[in-house]
Order: C-alpha cells, then sequence, then structure tokens
C-alpha cells in the first residue's frame, strides 16, 4: 500500500506553511509562483513538489525577500538561496519545513538527513529546543485541521523519542555521578503522552543522576516497590490527560499516603492536568511545575 501523501488542498498548505490562503491565490494569480491542478469541481489540489517550493518561498520571505524578487529567480536559483539561509545561522526554519515534508511523506531516510546534518552543528539540546519543540507545537494545529492524521503525527514523535532513547543511552554508558538521589519517572494508568517525560529523563541523566525511566500507564500502588530498594526516590510523573480532573484529588491523596511512609521521598508533577490542582492544597512532599525548564531549574538548585 502506498502511504504518501501526493496531493493537497489550499487549506494543507496554509497550515504547513504558515502562508494565508488568501495569499497563496494572490501569489498564484498575480506571480505565477504556483500551478495548481484542479478537480472536476474547480478546487485547487497542489502537488508534493509545490509544497515543497512553497515552503522554501516561505523561508526567504520570512527572511527578507520580497515576494516580487522571489517570482522572478529560476528554480535552480531558489534552491540555492534557500541552501545560503540554511548554512547561515538561521537553519531552524528550513529543518522544520524539512522535517514536516517527512512527516508528510512518513519518510525516514529525509528525517534522519535533517537530523544529522542539524546534529553536526548543534548540540542535542539545542536541537530540541530550536527545532524539535517549535515542531511538536505545530502538530497540534496540523492534525487539529485534518491537514496531517494520527499516524503522520506518530510516526514523527516516535522518531523523535528513537533520538532521545539514543543521546539518552550514551549518557547511561558513563553512568551516574551523583548517589544522594534517586529519580524515578513514570506516567500515571491510561496515560501514554511521554515524549516530554523522556526529554526529562535525558536531562536528569544528563546532570548525572541516577534515573530509573518506567514509562507509560503505570499504577500507584507498583510505585511503592521502588522504595524496598531505595532510601530516597524523587517520582516524576507529566499528566497530559490522566488523572482525569474529577479523579485528581484521589490520586494526589494515595500517592501522599505512600510518601508519608518515607518521608525522604517526594512526587514532582507536571503537564496540562495540574491546572486543576492547587499547589497551596498539597504537603510538602508534592509539587507541581509548569514546564521542563522549571523542573532543570529545581535540579540545578
Amino acid at each position: 500500500m502506498n502511504n504518501v501523501k501526493k496531493s493537497f488542498s489550499i487549506r494543507d498548505m496554509e497550515n504547513l506553511s504558515g502562508i494565508k490562503a488568501h495569499t497563496i491565490r494572490i501569489w498564484e494569480k498575480r506571480y505565477k509562483l504556483l500551478s495548481p491542478e484542479r478537480t472536476d469541481t474547480n478546487i485547487r489540489t497542489y502537488s508534493l513538489s509545490s509544497l515543497q517550493k512553497l515552503l522554501n518561498i516561505t523561508l526567504l520571505y520570512n527572511n527578507g525577500y520580497k515576494i516580487s524578487k522571489i517570482a522572478k529567480i529560476s528554480e535552480n536559483e531558489l534552491t540555492a538561496a534557500v541552501n545560503e539561509i540554511v548554512l547561515s545561522d538561521n537553519e531552524e526554519s528550513q529543518a522544520i519545513n524539512a522535517l514536516k515534508l517527512a512527516m508528510v511523506n512518513f519518510d525516514q531516510s529525509l528525517f534522519t538527513k535533517t537530523y544529522n546534518s542539524l546534529l553536526s552543528r548543534k548540540t542535542f539540546r539545542e536541537v530540541f529546543y530550536e527545532v524539535f519543540i517549535p515542531l511538536l507545537n505545530e502538530l497540534g494545529l496540523l492534525w487539529q485541521t485534518d491537514t496531517i492524521s494520527p499516524s503522520h503525527e506518530h510516526f514523527i514523535t516516535n522518531l523523535i523519542k528513537q533520538k532521545i532513547y539514543s543521546e539518552t543511552e550514551k549518557l547511561q554508558l558513563i553512568g551516574p555521578r551523583k548517589d544522594t538521589t534517586v529519580f524515578a519517572l513514570f506516567l500515571p494508568e491510561n496515560e501514554i503522552h511521554e515524549l516530554g517525560l523522556l526529554y526529562l529523563n535525558y536531562e536528569i541523566v544528563f546532570r548525572g543522576y541516577k534515573s530509573i525511566y518506567l514509562g507509560q500507564t503505570l499504577p500507584v500502588e507498583s510505585l511503592s516497590d521502588l522504595l524496598k530498594y531505595f532510601d530516597s526516590v524523587h517520582f516524576i510523573s507529566y499528566m497530559t490527560v490522566s488523572p482525569a480532573k474529577e479523579k485528581l484529588e484521589k490520586y494526589i491523596k494515595e500517592f501522599e499516603e505512600i510518601l508519608n511512609r518515607h518521608s525522604k521521598s517526594k512526587l514532582w508533577l507536571l503537564g496540562r492536568q495540574i491546572q486543576h490542582i492547587s499547589p497551596e492544597s498539597l504537603p510538602s512532599s508534592i509539587e507541581t511545575f509548569n514546564s521542563i525548564e522549571q523542573v532543570i531549574e529545581k535540579l540545578e538548585d
């Protein structure tokens, strides 16, 4: 089966490039920049090469090129101008565009080439913050507008997960340098959104701490087993959709009972669901964080 998406609507083009559909139509009419095909009902459709061209045009346009100038240059000159920007310090936009194309076409090779090119000039942490996070922020909108399907989102996020695993494993070969605190990272039952937690695990290992990554959908009662092996455990959980709002209070009380039996241990919580938790109502052993950056700051205290 051929899963490559080869035809795009003007709304897809808008969502993937950030250029309004109205503006795209003007560029077509006034400058002949794109040549869409038409369905039997006269609806515009665009090819993959048209999407690539629009993404390149967008990169130049966002870097100060006038659209009238872009319209006058040849395809080879367009590519050369894009490559010049890529080779400058401002390469993130082009990399994000390449990763979007990789996602749309389920093209692991393009993803890998783009990632390796970035990694030759940046640290993994820079790639994650400057390229992966902006890309991930766009995925929600692209998914909500039906520009991409859940399979596209899963494809690209799992490739990013692979890179986090790979970079974490390199650090784990060195071993922990600090033995004062053990971090145990997990997701609550029915929670599967682990990309943020995976990256936080990388940051913890990067700083020399011992980390135990437990992964998705763990019941509270199973976590107490760790306290038979370690005197002090900092549990960290990322709650994107679970527990549900009405179950949060019960969940926290269950965890508090475990922590009360082990006074040196703590629970740190992140994710969308913490908006339903009042920090003032929490015991000192439980703390909420609004971002991964806040946790990293805490690690560095």
